[in-house]
C-alpha cells in the first residue's frame, strides 16, 4: 500500500492509501520525491464531475522498478517525467500542434498522480517522455521543467522577438515564469500585472521593468513606460475577463496576444473586429502543454543556471499537508505564497 493526497474538492483533500500500481512491459515505477501543485489543479470546475482523483502532475522522482522491455532506464535512475505526451505522428503533431494531438489530450496520464508515494508511467509516456535529471538539479527544480516547456512552447506560438515589449497579465507561478523566460530571451520593456501586491513584487524581482496593480492599471500605464507604446506581446496568464479586456486593449500595432491561461468554463469577451485585426493587424494565438523537445529545452535552462527557480519556491510540504497547498494555491496572499512544492516521502 502507499499513500496518496486523495482530492475530493479544493476544501476537502484527504491523506488515504491504496496499492502501488503495478507495472507492465515497457512500463516505469517512479517514487515521487516532489511534485509541485499547479494553478490548474484548482480548476474545481474542470475536475469535480472526476473526483476523487489523485491530482499533481509537476514530478520528479526515482525509477524504482523497470518493466520488461525497457532499456533505457535503471533502477536508482533520478528522472522527471511528462503526463501528457504527443505521439509525434499524427496529422497535428506533424504541423507543429502537438498540443491538441489526441493521445496528448486524452490517452497519456500517471497512475495515479503525484500527489503520491508512486506512480505509474506508462510505456507511452516511458517512451517520449521521461527526462533523466543531470547531477545540478534537484528534485525540487525540476518540478519546473512541465511549466517552463510549457512557457517556452508558448512564447515560441507568440514569436517573442529579442527587443520587444512584453505585458504579462497575471503574476502567478506561469506568469513569472514567463517573466523570466522573456528577460532571459531577450525582451525589451517587460511589464507585469496581478492583483497580490507579493506577486508583483515576485514580478519586478525576477525581470520585469514596471509592475502595475490590476485594479490600477490602465493602457496609458503601459504607454508611459515604453515609450509612449503598447506592448508588442501580451501574454495572459489568468482566466480573469476584465483581464482579458485589458490585454486586447494594451496590444500595439501588429503585435500578437497569447492566451495561455484556461477562464471559467463559458467565459466570452467581445471582440472589435475592425479595431483588432482590421486596423491594428493583431494576432491572437493559443498554446497548450510542451511537447518533448521544449521538456528537454527546460531542463538545460534549469541546469545551466540561465532560468533559477530556487527563490520561487515558497512552501515545501509532506503528502499529508497537501490540503493546506490547495488552501495557499486558492487564497496566495495568505503566508504570500507563490510556489507550493509537496514531498510524498516526508
Amino acid at each position: 500500500m502507499m499513500r496518496v493526497a486523495m482530492w475530493y474538492n479544493n476544501r476537502d483533500v484527504r491523506l488515504e492509501e491504496i496499492p502501488v500500481p503495478q507495472i507492465g512491459a515497457g512500463e516505469l515505477l517512479v517514487r515521487v520525491e516532489a511534485s509541485g501543485i499547479c494553478g490548474s489543479d484548482g480548476m474545481e470546475w474542470y475536475r469535480l464531475h472526476k473526483a476523487p482523483l489523485v491530482l499533481g502532475h509537476e514530478i520528479a522522482g526515482v525509477v524504482v522498478a523497470v518493466g520488461e522491455g525497457e532499456r533505457r532506464y535503471r533502477e536508482g535512475d533520478r528522472v522527471t517525467v511528462a503526463h501528457h505526451v504527443p505521439c509525434n505522428t499524427c496529422h497535428y503533431c506533424l504541423s507543429g500542434h502537438h498540443g491538441v494531438c489526441e493521445a496528448l489530450l486524452s490517452e497519456t496520464h500517471f497512475d495515479p498522480g503525484g500527489f503520491a508515494e508512486y506512480i505509474r508511467v506508462p510505456a507511452i509516456n516511458a517512451d517520449r517522455g521521461v527526462f533523466p535529471l543531470p547531477q545540478e538539479v534537484s528534485f525540487e527544480e525540476a518540478t519546473f521543467v512541465e511549466p517552463l516547456a510549457c512557457v517556452l512552447r508558448g512564447q515560441r506560438m507568440a514569436h517573442l522577438r529579442p527587443g520587444g515589449s512584453v505585458l504579462v497579465v497575471g503574476s502567478g507561478i506561469a506568469g513569472l515564469l514567463h517573466v523570466k523566460l522573456a528577460r532571459s530571451l531577450g525582451a525589451g520593456c517587460i511589464v507585469a500585472t496581478d492583483v497580490v501586491e507579493h506577486r508583483l513584487a515576485a514580478a519586478k524581482k525576477f525581470g520585469a521593468n514596471a509592475v502595475f496593480a490590476a485594479g490600477d492599471y490602465t493602457p496609458e500605464c503601459l504607454r508611459g513606460v515604453n515609450n509612449g507604446r503598447l506592448a508588442d506581446l501580451v501574454i495572459i496568464c489568468t482566466g480573469a475577463v476584465a483581464a482579458v479586456k485589458q490585454a486586447l486593449q494594451s496590444v500595439d500595432r501588429g503585435g500578437t496576444v497569447l492566451f495561455f491561461a484556461p477562464a471559467n468554463e463559458g467565459d466570452a469577451v467581445p471582440l472589435s473586429i475592425n479595431e483588432l485585426f482590421w486596423r491594428k493587424e493583431v494576432t491572437l494565438t493559443s498554446s497548450y502543454a510542451g511537447p518533448p523537445a521544449d521538456s528537454t529545452s527546460a531542463l538545460e535552462l534549469l541546469r545551466s543556471g540561465s532560468i533559477d527557480v530556487r527563490e520561487m519556491i515558497t512552501h515545501r510540504l509532506g503528502l499529508e499537508e497537501t490540503e493546506k497547498g490547495f488552501y495557499l494555491l486558492v487564497h496566495p496572499q495568505e503566508g504570500q505564497a507563490i510556489k507550493v512544492i509537496i514531498e510524498p516521502q516526508r
